[in-house]
């Protein structure tokens, strides 16, 4: 007969040897990838590679097949394409899109800015910047247009209307030789940028002796002595009050727009 003694060592039966379950969980190991598995991928990538460079450059999908014009204004669209001479029939991502907008600028000089993109799947755009005629001078019987950086870009017989001309008439002054006649011109130009709008519908003409002798025409024989470029949003106000208190005069001097002159002939 089993004491106690022996009653509770039954008790003690120890269970089973090995971890429990969980702990099979948290050790399942993450099995690689099969040799096969990592060739069917890569060969699937290599065919996606070369799907996607037989559709850019061998296909008859992405070619370059029209070429549209937007923003010219004198210039024709016939122009700029021709200047342009886009390769068509040729793949859209192996225009060489730089060369095209050099192409626009050098040949045609009225242009300012140009922009050339791709507009898949078949179409190149170019989108142009005319240079605007801020004033003309007279060279050799025909009139040079020139725009407000002082580019001489365009040439006509006739003398455009609403235009006004520079009258270059440099003196021997050490500022005239200093700066140039290209220089000159384009202070011209900035002054003719900076006359109020009224008054630039009224100029004929600027005559330009030196940087800081710029006198500006208008019509019914009057004048306005400017100066140089500078202060010019300045001598706009004074000039504008100057003509709306004595509109019966026809020399204004605003060169020193705090202590201008007014004179009637």
């Amino acid at each position: 007969m089993a004491g106690p003694t022996t009653a509770r060592s039954g008790s003690r039966r120890t269970s089973p040897s090995g971890p429990p379950p969980s702990v099979f969980t948290a050790r399942r190991r993450v099995r690689l990838p099969r040799r096969r598995t990592l060739l069917v991928i890569a060969v699937t990538l290599v065919l996606l590679g070369a799907g996607t460079v037989w559709v850019l450059y061998g296909s008859s999908w992405l070619r370059a097949e029209r070429v549209t014009v937007t923003g010219t204004h004198v210039l024709t669209s016939g122009e700029i394409r021709a200047a342009a001479d886009v390769p068509l029939d040729t793949p859209l991502v192996t225009l060489d899109t730089a060369a095209i907008e050099e192409r626009l600028r050098d040949r045609l000089p009225r242009i300012a800015k140009v922009r050339v993109s791709r507009s898949w799947p078949h179409t190149v755009s170019l989108d142009v910047t005319e240079r605007k005629a801020e004033a003309i001078v007279e060279e050799g019987g025909k009139f040079r247009e020139v725009d407000a950086h002082g580019v001489r870009f365009a040439t006509s017989v006739k003398r455009p209307k609403g235009v006004p001309l520079l009258e270059m008439e440099p003196d021997r002054s050490p500022s005239s030789r200093h700066f140039g006649a290209a220089r000159l011109r384009r202070e011209a130009v900035r002054v003719v940028t900076q006359l109020p709008a009224a008054v630039r519908r009224d100029t004929r003409s600027l005559r330009v002796r030196s940087y800081d002798s710029i006198t500006v025409v208008l019509t019914r024989g009057r004048t306005v002595a400017w100066g140089s470029e500078e202060r010019g949003a300045a001598k706009a106000r004074t000039l504008t009050a100057l003509m709306k208190a004595r509109p019966d005069a026809d020399h204004f001097d605003v060169s020193a727009p705090s202590a201008p002159a007014v004179s009637r002939s």
